[in-house]
């Protein structure tokens, strides 16, 4: 090892204990309004959700993931007002807690989740996942979770990298395709397949991906600042671990290979991302008075404004999505040795 890559080693150590005692911190920022953790097995896999005001995403986000296989979410609510609070109090697999500092001082909500992955999640496989983001990968359908893990504990792989695609309407923004009840994928049936551009960041090694509808409508002027489509969602959670970025990036950098975006052979999953439901419109509102969601939101107010305004995502590049075989097929998925 180079002096270089001994001293980026070294200050990398010390970034993820820094952030992993920032987790530690935030704990005590956390307000239990319904504690089932006692209810936690030693084999059960888990989900961890930071949200406000996802009532809207809720009936669907548990039904998917149950039906994969999670057996407790851990779901921090960030001062709530739409009633997704007593909707997750009276669900017997959830365990909620309260929390009203600012979601971005918390980096984004990554410190509350690192507290509940530290307390509750070490030893387990866990979802890290936002509540308008449904995990697929191949055979999802006939092959729950704990199926998947052990097939990751097998060949060694300790997590499991995704794209996120960004799901639409026919019409413009404020609308659905389905009623509220039908599933995310008839209510918004479009996403765009590519193109993708990727490169690998230092020191962490992560993968920044960018490309998809976003890309494609709101940043064509400025395509570095469109949102980073990668992620790693699912992961053996161990006390070393940290995420960094959201779920893009995560500390050790070591972590961060297991996954090279569409097109890598290995197995992976897409992020069906539910985003563009019809409160968007009422959302992007909001958020250009709170100022949450970015670093520099003065950077991103006109997006958000572009947003409110209800534009048509859909166009010639439109692919309407019909599975995981035809993620599979498109290269946005791959199967490794996972039987197909």
């Amino acid at each position: 090892m180079t002096p270089r890559a001994a001293w980026q080693a070294y200050r990398l150590r010390w970034k993820r204990r820094e952030l992993i005692w920032r987790a530690l911190r935030a704990r005590h920022l956390l307000q239990p309004v319904a504690d089932r953790t006692a209810a936690i097995r030693s084999a059960d896999i888990l989900a961890v959700t930071t949200l406000r005001n996802e009532i809207a995403h809720l009936p669907g986000f548990l039904d998917h993931y149950r039906r994969l296989g999670v057996a407790h979410f851990l779901i921090v609510d960030n001062a709530g007002t739409d009633g997704s609070d007593r909707f997750l109090a009276a669900q017997p697999d959830v365990s909620l807690w309260r929390c009203d500092a600012s979601y971005r001082e918390a980096r984004f909500g990554l410190d509350w989740a690192g507290a509940l992955l530290w307390r509750f999640g070490r030893g387990h496989w866990c979802a890290t996942v936002d509540a308008d983001e449904l995990l697929v990968y191949p055979h999802h359908d006939t092959r729950p979770l704990p199926d998947l893990t052990v097939h990751l504990d097998r060949i060694g792989q300790p997590g499991l990298g995704a794209v996120m695609l960004d799901l639409y309407p026919s019409g413009p923004l404020g609308t659905a395709d389905a009623p509220p009840e039908a599933p995310l994928t008839r209510r918004l049936p479009w996403f765009d397949a590519g193109p993708w551009r990727s490169s690998r960041a230092v020191p962490r090694q992560n993968l920044w991906l960018q490309g998809g509808v976003r890309d494609r409508v709101f940043f064509a002027d400025a395509p570095r600042r469109a949102p980073t489509m990668n992620k790693l969602p699912l992961m053996r959670w161990t006390g070393r671990a940290v995420y960094v970025n959201s779920t893009h990036s995560i500390l050790p950098p070591r972590l961060n290979l297991i996954y090279d975006g569409p097109g890598d052979a290995r197995l992976s999953g897409a992020l069906l991302h539910g985003k563009f439901l019809p409160d968007i419109v009422a959302k992007s509102h909001e958020e250009l008075g709170r100022r949450q969601h970015f670093a520099d939101p003065d950077a991103y107010a006109d997006y958000h404004r572009a947003v409110a305004a209800g534009p048509r995502l859909h166009g010639p590049e439109s692919v309407r999505f019909t599975g995981w075989r035809q993620l599979v097929d498109l290269g946005l998925m791959g199967t490794g040795d996972w039987p197909r």
